[in-house]
């Protein structure tokens, strides 16, 4: 019925956390545009790094 795909953290596509790596690969997408969208909103105001933060504590690292 659902697809079961999730998101996870990186474990080979990390600079930090492996999140901007995992999302990249969720969303099918290149991490350098999820990493360059992180330091837009760290310059827009200081909300990427909260952001951040909160998805390296929520999303879960890849299973090996």
């Amino acid at each position: 019925m659902f697809g079961t795909k999730r998101v996870y953290r990186s474990r080979t596509d990390r600079k930090i956390a492996g999140v901007c790596g995992g999302l990249a690969k969720y969303f099918d997408i290149d991490p350098v545009i999820i990493r360059l969208f992180w330091v837009l909103l760290l310059l827009l105001g200081g909300t990427g790094f909260i952001l951040y933060i909160i998805a390296w504590i929520v999303i879960p690292l890849e299973p090996r």
